[in-house]
């Protein structure tokens, strides 16, 4: 494992801190995103983010340090969310979104006076934007509301009556998502502002989706370069094509300059103007397919591929707090973040297909997913600006000139961490009683470990499917430690960092194969002599949710099960779920009565029938990816089949309970408590 070359905090790898770490600690836990450094090096921007125990609200403020370390200061306070902070080419200003004017809007700050000032005042919130390359104007993205559908006339209410709602109509496939509710009807569209304010200008137009991803500006101001799927019928037909396009500024008219079955997006023009680089990949209607670095003429013609030899994972902007690549200020080379064998890695591409990692960790946040918050930026002259993770840090701002090792210019929990020790993590790597196949993973052993004890066991799994795990700190699983039980949390069958073959080992067989890798995975850690073989667990969420279901109605080793906002039946799952003409296309062999044996060899209600272990379900009722009805359908398999069984509902909360701080702490209590229930001291 390749670990950055950067000087942790020594306070947060104390080795005999007072106590383990508590759940009410997860109102003092702070991370860094989206270290932004100006133009000259000098001063670093990023986000902070913290939770506040009095209103259980989750926020971002702004904070800046120079490149030294010093001068560590706030640009804004107090229980509001100010993020994506961006730099003027010049340096002299700061763009930025935040609800301080009580909507979230774009807004610039003059860093010589700090003074700032709201440049939108839409009802709808500005997505993505950019500034030009002359500092004078600001690109983003707003949805353009459409009206309503409805179908018929209504009388109107007879005056100073009250009748209830109106029905709501829909003729969208995607009528709800998560974390978002009903789906306001409209299309995203691109805008530009002065910077200094005044009226936005639409510059694109009609029924189509041009604001969905990220979009560049070319380097003479005259257009953006922008990644859109324009084919009529795309969100139900062809929802993973999008192409390059060049949109004109002065009349919204689109080029297309990238064209091919499958996507190509996060894409930007070099310096010079001559060149495009952009992440895709050929698309094979596979459930793990790896972007590849593309190079183009600035026109799209004779493309290559700059990463054809290399079996790993480009990241692009789409995912959650990612970055797409970015050109390195002369021109020389391309950046970009490469998921690898559980961890996010920048790397430097040249354009003759050369490559060399210059970050071997980057990212941050609460739990071990590795491609979270991975965006970096660069100055003028090189130097880079980054969050690093790590087992004991959740994310820190930091910096590295170019050849050079990185430098920390933060340590955001060196209070908290300083009265606390934290469970040691410790890699692992088996084989899979399946095929022999080598899979990898994690301990974290309990504060105060001792080997001579027998612990209790957790074995925790990762959502997706195709998604995987790190060695960087995980809120959940430290608590998991802190309670005493040794953590296992793994890579199997279907991860993303370990080449394209290995995450489609699961493609149209998920759940399946996996059960092997995790049951080795077991008895791989009972057989390192400190596990007591009576007191195993089993959790996972998401994917994670999918996999507990399918351990337990494979196995009865588990003394207890926790699934956290699984997926039970795939069938109802397809037409209950927020991206089913996703799921469909990529994780199915097609519509339920046409593969029915797949789906029924698939099905978790299937296996139930197998299960004795004593099972609580935990879901939010706004969960629109894995909808509650799943959790239900399970809850009701087990409770008519006479196995113990709870249902937890966890209201206004989406997909991954993570809204509100005191319900984030609940899927801990409510987990540690159903397993404490189950311990054999307990039940005897």
């Amino acid at each position: 494992m390749i670990r950055t070359a950067l000087v942790l905090p020594i306070l947060a790898v104390a080795a005999h801190a007072a106590q383990p770490l508590e759940v009410m600690d997860v109102f003092e836990l702070e991370y860094a995103t989206d270290a932004q450094i100006s133009p000259n090096g000098e001063q670093v921007v990023y986000v902070r983010h913290f939770n506040d125990v009095m209103t259980d609200r989750r926020y971002q403020n702004l904070w800046m340090v120079d490149a030294d370390g010093s001068n560590h200061r706030p640009l804004n306070t107090g229980k509001h969310t100010a993020n994506s902070p961006r730099w003027s080419p010049d340096g002299s200003r700061l763009a930025y979104r935040s609800d301080e004017s009580g909507s979230t809007q774009l807004h610039v700050r003059w860093m010589d006076t700090g003074d700032t000032a709201a440049v939108t005042s839409h009802a709808m919130p500005p997505g993505n934007f950019a500034w030009s390359p002359d500092g004078g104007r600001i690109a983003f993205t707003r949805l353009v509301p459409e009206p309503a559908l409805v179908i018929g006339e209504m009388p109107p209410a007879p005056e100073g009556a009250e009748w209830a709602p109106p029905p709501k109509y829909t003729d969208m496939l995607a009528f709800r998502f998560d974390q978002v509710g009903d789906v306001p009807p409209g299309y995203m569209h691109l805008f530009v502002v002065a910077a200094d304010g005044g009226t936005p200008r639409q510059v694109t137009q009609g029924e189509r989706q041009f604001g969905a991803g990220s979009f560049a500006w070319a380097p003479e101001g005259e257009s953006l370069i922008v990644s859109a799927n324009l084919a009529e019928g795309a969100e139900i037909y062809d929802v993973g094509n999008p192409d390059v396009y060049e949109v004109a500024l002065a009349d919204g008219s689109a080029r297309r300059l990238i064209d091919r079955k499958g996507p190509d997006v996060a894409a930007s023009v070099s310096p010079d103007g001559r060149h495009i680089a952009y992440v895709g990949y050929d698309d094979r209607y596979q459930g793990h397919q790896q972007n590849d670095l593309y190079l183009a003429d600035r026109d799209g013609s004779n493309v290559r591929n700059l990463t054809l030899d290399y079996d790993r994972h480009v990241q692009d902007s789409a995912r959650r707090g990612g970055g797409g690549p970015q050109w390195a200020p002369d021109g020389s080379g391309i950046h970009g973040v490469v998921l690898d064998a559980g961890n996010a890695r920048l790397v430097l591409f040249s354009l003759d297909g050369g490559r060399r990692v210059v970050v071997p960790d980057i990212g941050s946040g609460e739990t071990g997913y590795i491609n979270h918050n991975t965006l970096w930026s660069t100055s003028d002259g090189g130097r880079l600006a980054y969050t690093v993770p790590g087992p004991a840090m959740p994310g820190d701002v930091a910096v590295a000139d170019p050849g050079e090792a990185g430098r920390m210019l933060t340590d955001l929990n060196a209070d908290l961490f300083g009265a606390r020790e934290l469970g040691a993590v410790e890699e692992l790597r088996w084989t899979s009683s399946k095929d022999g196949r080598p899979v990898h993973g994690w301990i974290i052993k309990p504060p105060g470990f001792d080997a001579s004890r027998k612990y209790p066991l957790i074995l925790e799994m990762h959502g997706g499917p195709f998604a995987d795990y790190g060695d960087v700190f995980d809120t959940e699983k430290q608590l998991m430690a802190a309670a005493g039980y040794v953590v296992l949390y793994t890579n199997p069958r279907g991860s993303i960092s370990y080449g394209e073959e290995f995450g489609n080992l699961i493609h149209h067989a998920y759940p399946g194969d996996d059960f092997h890798d995790l049951n080795s995975a077991v008895d791989h850690v009972v057989g390192m002599g400190f596990v007591d073989e009576e007191r195993l667990y089993v959790t996972g969420g998401s994917g994670g949710g999918v996999l507990t279901a399918w351990m337990i109605g494979n196995t009865d080793r588990f003394r207890a099960a926790v699934a956290f906002y699984p997926v039970i039946n795939w069938e109802s799952f397809i037409f209950t779920a927020d991206l089913s003409g996703l799921f469909l296309e990529y994780w199915m062999p097609g519509l339920p009565w046409r593969h029915r044996d797949n789906f029924e060899a698939r099905s978790l209600l299937r296996v139930s029938e197998n299960v004795t272990t004593p099972t609580l379900i935990m879901t939010g009722e706004e969960d629109w990816r894995t909808p509650m009805s799943e959790s239900e359908q399970y809850y009701k398999a087990l409770k008519l089949q006479g196995v113990e069984t709870v249902l937890v509902r966890v209201p206004e909360e989406a997909h991954g309970i993570v809204a509100r701080p005191s319900h984030a702490m609940s899927k801990m209590t409510t987990l540690l408590g159903w397993f404490g229930k189950h311990a054999p001291e307990a039940e005897g």
